[in-house]
């Protein structure tokens, strides 16, 4: 788009441009920019207008945009011609992610190069490799408190190792996930290091205060993340004299966007990364990224204009990467981290499916849908050119932040609802076998989250200390139910490291004073490959689980209904136990599917004379997919068994 304020600016910086950028071939780059310059430059002065330097810093953001285009690698820029020309390629069903710690999985990134083979068994074309970067030993939380921005962590390896490995997924076609900590920073950042002693232009990175008068008004409305380890939103520098801003833990320092060189510098390591060869990388913390007193200070509207900037500027220098938001908020707040457009994703093009993954665990407690069901209709459909990460677990909590009305629409008081959610996974529920840990609990509200891998949580931890083999067949029916969900839900699935053969809890973290009091370490596991050569071993769990995952993966891969167009329908039904939805084809004289799930203890049945099911299942040679088999039937009624899943289709 022409405008002529911002395109006299960029005739401006395009004469002032450093003499060594002007003399290499900027071709693609000044195409793009000119594209995108009149948005970057509307964003950068709804940020930054007022400042006297801003044309200074313009200037410096067009520099730093240049700069990462020259240096990124001649194969990436192809790469980004070929994305641009097939802007949809991240929506296809071929897309099944993995993540995991480097040294969990395999000590370190040579050790997870050799394992390659790994992934490729099981289908798994996607990897999210859980924060690298150089961090302070005991005070990382678990990699998010950056020292070295531009430096893996050297007890994992080296860059050149990451190179490799970089190099080596690209010719197997397996994408690179990669994290960048965009709201904080260690304290011992360099950053930091220089603002304690005195350097003001490093002070100004971040939120620093003489005296309690501004932070006492901040916490007024701040919540507290970590209330049990972490109490407060400040903490006093003696050094400094001064407090300083620390939502998340107190050697975890928070940046100030309102400062445009705090921007240009996270733009910069953003870039440094795609060069490396990631092709997404996750934003760690997006909605805090904004600081307004008498607000949460999350979810500002300037923190989305923050993400809107840097996916514009990204798509002038690396168009072909991906942006995930890492945005574990309210529902209705979740699908604005997509950007506010009618199609296309103006912020992250991904966003986790907290919603989602937090109503599955309810259905299993409950072992109805009901709320699943609710949750669900209720959020808004997303943008047709962005997509969900669906996942079960993760490294994180399972936090229980579904919406108050969703839960009252459906019958139950939300307080009381979440309290026996909390009981029934952390085990202090009768009926439960779910062996979990309470994570966060605050004592003023009685909240909690939980911790726990997906074998403890579904009762496979307690089935085998029983020796019980119905227990166990259950539990691993619910494990199997489970992804069969995000497999087909529409989106990227995204299983988490060791849940593919069964891992349970692990309680090692309990003799590290560093990670005793946080109980998500229990569920970042340190693989054992003994027990996952047992998934060759047939009839061992390892195998049961593992096969029959490696199955629906490549089931779901063929299955075109499977990508991600907003091509779903959920389907109302009156039995409370399942849970129905419909994936239908784009392409005509295509089949679609029929995805049910049965979350009871009890064989249930479906009565398929609801018009959007006929519409799928009209032929009356009805198929599941996965098994390959006929699934049983009486007249217009289809039964279900216990914690079981279908993937029907219909065949002429």
């Amino acid at each position: 788009m022409y405008e002529q304020v911002s395109h006299s600016l960029l005739n401006e910086i395009l004469i002032k441009l450093n003499p060594e950028i002007k003399q290499q071939e900027l071709r693609y780059f000044y195409t793009r920019l000119g594209a995108n310059f009149y948005a970057i430059y509307s964003l950068f002065h709804v940020l930054y207008g007022e400042r006297n330097d801003f044309e200074e810093q313009a200037l410096k953001l067009v520099e730093t945009m240049a700069r990462q285009y020259i240096a990124r690698p001649e194969k990436l820029k192809q790469q980004d011609i070929e994305r641009e020309k097939d802007h949809n390629w991240f929506l296809s069903q071929k897309w099944v992610g993995m993540a995991l710690y480097t040294d969990g999985f395999a000590s370190n990134l040579k050790g997870l190069h050799k394992k390659l083979y790994y992934f490729q068994e099981l289908g798994i074309n996607m990897i999210h490799i859980m924060p690298i970067l150089q961090c302070p030993e005991g005070k990382s939380d678990g990699g998010y408190a950056v020292s070295d921005f531009r430096r893996v962590d050297n007890r994992i390896g080296r860059n050149e190792d990451l190179h490799a490995l970089s190099e080596e997924l690209q010719k197997r076609d397996i994408l690179l996930t990669l994290d960048v900590v965009v709201n904080h920073t260690s304290n011992e950042h360099e950053w930091a290091k220089k603002a304690r002693q005195g350097d003001k232009k490093y002070q100004d990175y971040y939120y620093l205060f003489d005296n309690r008068e501004i932070p006492d008004m901040f916490e007024e409305t701040m919540p507290e993340i970590f209330p049990e380890t972490a109490p407060g939103n400040f903490t006093w520098n003696e050094e400094m004299q001064k407090w300083v801003m620390t939502v998340f833990n107190n050697f975890q320092w928070d940046l100030n966007y309102s400062n445009p060189a705090v921007f240009i510098e996270m733009l910069d390591i953003i870039l440094f990364w795609s060069n490396q060869g990631a092709d997404i990388i996750r934003l760690d913390a997006v909605a805090f990224l904004w600081k307004k007193i008498g607000s949460t200070c999350q979810n500002e509207r300037e923190a989305h204009l923050i993400l809107q900037l840097m996916k514009d500027c990204c798509q002038v220098t690396a168009p072909g990467v991906l942006f995930i938001a890492e945005a574990i908020v309210a529902p209705i707040e979740i699908i604005k981290y997509f950007g506010e457009d009618a199609i296309n994703a103006k912020e992250c093009e991904i966003a986790y499916n907290a919603t989602f993954m937090a109503l599955l665990w309810d259905a299993v407690a409950t072992k109805n849908a009901k709320l699943l069901y609710q949750g669900l209709r209720s959020l808004p459909d997303k943008l047709e050119r962005a997509t969900w990460l669906n996942y079960v677990r993760c490294h994180d909590d399972i936090g229980l932040g579904f919406d108050d009305a969703d839960i009252r629409a459906v019958g139950s008081e939300p307080h009381q609802h979440r309290k026996f959610l909390i009981d029934y996974y952390t085990g202090n529920y009768a009926d439960s076998s779910a062996r979990g840990l309470p994570f966060g609990h605050n004592h003023k509200t009685g909240d909690a989250r939980i911790s726990g891998s997906l074998a403890s949580l579904t009762g496979l931890q307690a089935a085998l200390q029983n020796n019980d083999s119905q227990q166990i067949d259950q539990a691993i029916k619910h494990i199997l139910l489970l992804h069969s969900l995000i497999l087909s839900f529409g989106g990227i699935p995204l299983l988490y490291y060791g849940d593919e053969i069964g891992t349970l809890n692990d309680c090692d973290f309990l003799n590290d004073e560093h990670k005793a009091n946080d109980t998500r370490w229990t569920h970042r596991p340190k693989i054992n490959w003994d027990k996952a050569e047992l998934r060759h071993q047939s009839g061992s769990v390892e195998s049961r689980i593992f096969n029959a995952l490696k199955k629906m993966i490549a089931v779901r891969k063929e299955i075109s209904a499977f990508a991600d167009f907003n091509n779903r329908e959920f389907i109302h039904v009156e039995n409370p136990h399942l849970f129905v939805f419909t994936r239908f084809n784009l392409h005509l004289g295509s089949n679609g599917v029929l995805v049910v799930a049965n979350f009871d203890a009890h064989p249930q049945y479906l009565d398929l004379n609801d018009p959007s099911i006929k519409s799928i299942l009209c032929y009356g040679h009805t198929t599941d997919l996965y098994s390959g088999d006929s699934p049983a039937m009486f007249k217009d009624q289809l039964v279900i068994p216990p914690y079981h899943f279908y993937w029907l289709t219909d065949q002429k």
